[in-house]
């Protein structure tokens, strides 16, 4: 009988307290090497989303809140800017590119995001990146869709598609589900363009002209003056043609992402009260400077649970040498010497940190895909989790040494076990 044989066999009369500990040690280390796998990707996400925009200008409550709403589409902005003051920040610089947008609309839950041609020909939502379509054409007129590719999956719409959108968050009737919110049921949008993905949160959004969307609105506000019939474009008011965000770029030097002129032009804006300014790639830094911190308490948490599951299989071991003491005098009157019977309960905690560790790579594999689902369906952010294979071996190496530690106590125990008193006559 080899000695993995006698391991195997002694766990096998431990299974509930060997299952136990096991699931233990794996918890824990699956909840390790997930915190480790979304650190540096929930950032590259978030970097992704921010696009090659110097400046955010709209009207939320904080720079972060406007990046959040504008960018990652958290939520739609409280309040639109006014034309005033579109027209204001249009002069006081010589912009690179200038990128109106409204959101409060949506689609079965997804944002759409109203916005002109240039959203699609000078904002990239990747830097380097531009974007690139998987069929048919950026829109080009009014009533007309294009879908970002998380969208057009997760709905099945296809070109041609017909379609209608809800004010606010709720879901139209397409989707078969309870509205919350007002359906613009008199105005159907075409689907001409479905986009590549860009692994950010533009991915779950639709995209319509802004004079679209200000028809749909100018439509509610007739129907409560009491007029009736379609809105064209020549019946929109100043009031009509809200604006919530401006997405703005500097002119850069060849080969440069950054203008010279970008601090002066950022301070003189934000001396403005009644607007907030935002620098998407500071306030995703500033963002994570605070993430940091308690991510940082949350891996600490972690190496405790790991540490605490190496305690569990050191009681648990520890427990069963009363009952195992008269097997190991056996098994030192059949021959085993003291330094193998040591090696034997050194390799049956090694062997259940092993099997931990191995069942720890599995639960963060499936926590990585509930927790990556989740923020998609509900932040946008489309993670790619950082899963590197050197943590995870780190990380069961770990493991397998904490157990060995906590093998040494029942294995000492072991190697010092008499046998002369163990195989006197019970009772």
């Amino acid at each position: 009988m080899t000695d993995l044989t006698i391991v195997l066999r002694s766990l096998r009369l431990r299974l509930f307290s060997t299952i136990v500990t096991a699931l233990l040690v794996a918890t824990s280390a699956g909840l390790l090497l997930s915190m480790l796998s979304l650190r540096n990707a929930g950032k590259a996400a978030f970097e992704r989303g921010s696009g090659n925009a110097h400046l955010l200008v709209s009207a939320d409550q904080s720079p972060l809140v406007a990046v959040l709403n504008g960018l990652f589409y958290a939520n739609p902005p409280r309040a639109p800017l006014s034309r005033e003051k579109v027209s204001e920040i249009r002069r006081l610089f010589p912009w690179d590119f200038i990128v109106e947008t409204q959101l409060g609309d949506s689609y079965r839950g997804f944002p759409v995001l109203a916005t002109t041609p240039e959203f699609f020909s000078k904002f990239e939502p990747v830097v380097g990146e531009p974007w690139t379509l998987a069929s048919g054409k950026f829109f080009d007129g009014n009533m007309q869709v294009v879908l970002g590719a998380a969208s057009a999956r997760e709905t099945g719409l296809r070109l041609g598609a017909k379609i209608v959108l809800t004010h606010g968050s709720g879901a139209s009737r397409e989707g078969g589900e309870e509205e919350h919110g007002h359906v613009h049921r008199e105005y159907e949008f075409e689907v001409v363009g479905i986009l590549d993905a860009t692994g950010s949160p533009h991915d779950r959004a639709l995209f319509v002209s802004l004079e679209s969307s200000w028809m749909l609105h100018a439509h509610d506000r007739r129907e409560r003056e009491g007029i009736e019939g379609k809105v064209t474009v020549a019946d929109l008011l100043d009031d009509d043609r809200k604006i919530t965000g401006m997405l703005l770029r500097l002119p850069t030097r060849s080969g440069s992402s950054v203008s010279s002129a970008l601090q002066q032009v950022f301070d003189a804006l934000r001396r403005d009260t009644s607007i907030t300014v935002a620098q998407p790639a500071d306030q995703i830094d500033k963002l994570f400077a605070i993430v940091s911190n308690v991510d940082g308490i949350f891996i600490a948490l972690a190496i405790a649970t790991l540490l605490s599951s190496a305690v569990a299989i050191l009681l648990s071991m520890v427990n069963s040498m009363a009952e195992r003491r008269r097997q190991i005098a056996v098994l030192r009157v059949l021959g085993a010497s003291r330094a193998r019977v040591f090696g034997i309960v050194l390799t049956e905690a090694m062997l259940i940190g092993l099997v931990g560790a191995a069942a720890g790579i599995v639960i963060s594999a499936i926590v990585l895909t509930i927790a990556t689902s989740w923020l998609r369906a509900n932040l946008g952010l489309i993670i790619a989790p950082d899963f590197d294979p050197r943590a995870s071996v780190l990380v069961a190496a770990g493991a397998v040494l904490l157990a060995a530690i906590a093998g040494l106590v029942p294995a000492m125990l072991a190697y010092r076990t008499s046998v002369s008193k163990q195989l006197r006559p019970l009772g």
